[in-house]
């Protein structure tokens, strides 16, 4: 029998036989405190959790298929996508490190590194968002302890050969963490190309219903592992069984959802590449694309998130064209089941490198409404925008 898919697999796991009568989702078990029998086994950690924060079987189920995606040694949950990618920073680089990341990174890794770890005697470097490889692992010093990669680049969805990274990043000594919420574990898998640590926001499409904040934190070592849990064990990181119940279920239906997203994505991106008000669209899945090789070469499949940059600036212009739609909620996050859309422009501003923009810059997440009705939606916004102008 072949190596069942992705798709089948996050299925059988719940389907598999030798477990009983039992439900098919695991049950939500509310604890802080677990009982035993014996002394003896109080702390026993063959026999289950000690205490709550070690987590209850929709955490135990959920760590486990999302290892089995990731092809990690063992999978973390943190309550955040924020707190994904900070703690194995926290716990891998100590005072007189250096991190290397792009120009690019998502804000509040930002703030994260200019101020927690800078504070902390920890040298924060960006590369520029366009660079390449070669460029970027040139960049590595003696002092790199992690070489953070978010690729695509937040906003401007700039793609690394992140596996040509890494490797070279091993060669010198220093580890890899990538942001992957963009690639969800599904679409492309950091430690299949050498990366150590693979991290990603599960509110976005794992989660799919804008209704759950957490994060996964997986590993290819169980010495980075130690690390991590180590981590967490000391800042008493935890998620909730209810929460971690809604993860696992999102995540039996995410490439379907994914897919399906990514398809309407496609059709959107390219019908407003056509538009006499767009000057370009930032999407590595869309053909002529600068990263577009590189995501047609590493990726099975894409995120249904993209930037529009529009002809033209003007906040008053941009404005015009997301209050006038009715479709797309005006929110932040993405990779739920709804479609939003957000204003960026001012986001450039927090870079080194401010990247050239001709126009206003649009974010859309495209949900699983029919495109059809999104883009109607968009020509009602598309002609406020023309209004505005006079």
């Amino acid at each position: 029998m072949t190596t069942p898919t992705d798709r089948t697999r996050l299925i059988s796991g719940a389907t598999r036989r030798g477990q009983g009568r039992r439900p098919v989702n695991p049950p939500i078990e509310r604890a802080s405190t677990m009982l035993s029998d014996r002394v003896g086994d109080m702390r026993d950690d063959t026999l289950g959790p000690t205490y709550g924060l070690d987590g209850t079987s929709a955490a135990r189920e959920l760590r486990a298929a999302l290892a089995d995606l990731e092809g990690a040694e063992e999978v973390f949950l943190v309550p955040s996508g924020l707190a994904a990618v900070t703690v194995p920073v926290m716990a891998l680089v100590r005072t007189g490190d250096e991190i290397l990341t792009t120009d690019a990174c998502y804000g509040p890794t930002r703030r994260f590194l200019s101020r927690w770890m800078a504070a902390r005697g920890v040298t924060v470097r960006y590369h520029a968002p366009d660079a390449d490889a070669e460029t970027v692992a040139a960049m590595i010093s003696d002092r790199t302890r992690v070489v953070l990669i978010e690729s695509p680049g937040s906003l401007t969805f700039e793609m690394l050969d992140v596996g040509r990274l890494a490797r070279a990043a091993t060669a010198r000594g220093a580890l890899t963490v990538m942001d992957n919420t963009w690639g969800a574990g599904l679409a492309y898998k950091p430690l299949e190309h050498g990366v150590d640590v693979s991290v990603q926001a599960l509110t976005k499409y794992v989660s799919g219903h804008s209704d759950v904040l957490m994060g996964g934190i997986a590993v290819r070592d169980a010495r980075i592992g130690r690390a991590v849990a180590e981590t967490m064990e000391d800042h008493g990181w935890h998620v909730s069984p209810d929460d971690a119940w809604l993860a696992l279920r999102g995540l039996r239906t995410m490439p379907l959802r994914m897919k399906e997203q990514a398809r309407s994505a496609l059709t959107i991106a390219a019908w407003l590449q056509a538009r006499p008000e767009v000057s370009r669209i930032l999407y590595p899945a869309l053909p002529g694309d600068p990263a577009h090789e590189v995501w047609k070469r590493d990726y099975a499949g894409a995120a249904s998130l993209f930037g529009v940059v529009m002809k033209g600036a003007g906040k008053a212009r941009a404005e015009a064209f997301l209050d006038t739609l009715s479709l797309f909620g005006l929110g932040y996050s993405w990779g739920g089941f709804e479609s939003l859309v957000t204003h960026e422009t001012h986001q450039m501003d927090y870079r080194e490198r401010p990247t050239t923009l001709e126009g206003e810059l649009i974010r859309i997440s495209v949900g699983l409404e029919d495109p059809d009705d999104l883009i109607a939606d968009l020509k009602i916004g598309l002609a406020a925008w023309n209004a505005a102008a006079g």
